[in-house]
């Protein structure tokens, strides 16, 4: 009785530990590709660099995703225009990073372990230049074999994050940037 009962509480200690680790399975990517362009259409030169060093966390479960990106990561084809969206934009000195904190609006709808194409909705904040904003945007996932990649297109419009763009250059730079991310995720362990 005493051995069966010692059983019975080792079984319920077992669930209780091993169920929260099942049911918090989170995906990540450490090289996450984030694509900006703020190129103008008239514009001679294109206004434009990638990172591939992005990171995200999404909890499966809760649908809670969190990303990041080192603005100093983003590279431009020339060297001046880097220099001047890091120290006369950005300022990446004092405001290092763009951050997205938000949540999958039914993530219940998108099974990370069967293949197939999944879309939902992110719903969170972005902060870049010391300013948060709300910001809503569809994300679309691929899961075939296991891995599960994911993609987002969104638009900043710059001055709602206080960057302002000189006169000198203003037909050169569009005041609304185009944001691609795109990564595979794979299973935290």
């Amino acid at each position: 009785m005493l051995q069966k009962t010692f059983f019975s509480l080792l079984t319920a200690l077992l669930i209780v530990c091993i169920a929260p680790a099942v049911q918090a399975q989170k995906y990540f990517s450490r090289n996450a590709k984030v694509a900006f362009d703020a190129t103008v259409k008239s514009s001679p030169e294109k206004i434009a660099a990638v990172s591939n060093s992005g990171t995200i966390v999404l909890d499966k479960a809760t649908g809670s995703i969190q990303t990041a990106v080192l603005l100093k990561g983003l590279l431009f084809e020339k060297a001046l225009m880097q220099e001047h969206f890091n120290e006369n934009y950005v300022e990446s000195s004092k405001y290092p990073k763009a951050e997205f904190k938000g949540k999958l609006e039914n993530p219940g709808a998108i099974d990370f372990t069967k293949d197939g194409n999944y879309t939902g909705t992110l719903n969170g904040t972005m902060t870049m230049h010391g300013v948060t904003k709300e910001l809503k945007t569809p994300v679309s996932f691929t899961v075939k074999s296991g891995k599960i990649t994911a993609k987002a297109n969104f638009a900043l419009v710059l001055a709602d994050y206080k960057i302002d763009i000189p006169s000198l250059v203003a037909d050169k730079v569009a005041k609304q940037a185009s944001i691609e991310v795109t990564t595979t995720l794979e299973l935290l362990k």
